[in-house]
C-alpha cells in the first residue's frame, strides 16, 4: 500500500511516521521517499490501520 503524505517535510516527520507504523506492525517494511512525500508499506494489516496511526501522529495520509 502506498500513501501520499504532503505535509511530510523533513527527517523528523520520516522517523515519526516510522515509528507509527512500526507499532500497527513490528514486522511490515515501510520505505519513505520524502523528495516523493511518499510512503510505502508492506504488510498484512488493513490499509484503514495504518491510515488512522499516520493521522493520529499528526499527518495526512491520502492512498496513492
Amino acid at each position: 500500500m502506498e500513501f501520499k503524505v504532503d505535509d511530510m517535510s523533513c527527517g523528523h516527520c520520516v522517523a515519526t511516521i516510522t515509528k507509527a507504523v512500526k507499532e500497527v506492525d513490528p514486522q511490515g517494511t515501510v520505505q519513505v521517499d520524502l523528495a516523493a512525500r511518499r510512503v510505502r508499506i508492506e504488510s498484512a494489516r488493513p490499509v484503514e490501520a495504518f491510515r488512522a496511526v499516520i493521522e493520529e501522529a499528526g499527518y495526512t495520509p491520502v492512498a496513492a
